[in-house]
């Protein structure tokens, strides 16, 4: 389950990138539906997980998430 701490601009940079959630999941090798669960707050990626989103969309994993205070 998520962690309410953890913030995510997934779906924001993803969208400015002009990608749909099954691009981006076929770029960081994962399905559409992890994509989804990440963006919902439902699952919070592990590290490879993150890392390979970050790559994918051309950022950083801070760029991604954050802790909320």
């Amino acid at each position: 389950m998520g962690d309410p701490r953890l913030g995510s601009r997934l779906k924001a940079i993803r969208t400015e990138a002009g990608l749909t959630q099954a691009e981006l999941a076929d770029r960081a090798g994962v399905s559409r539906k992890t994509i989804n669960t990440v963006e919902n707050g439902v699952f919070i990626p592990s590290t490879l997980l993150a890392l390979s989103l970050a790559r994918a969309l051309g950022t950083t994993v801070e760029a991604l998430f954050y802790l909320a205070d």
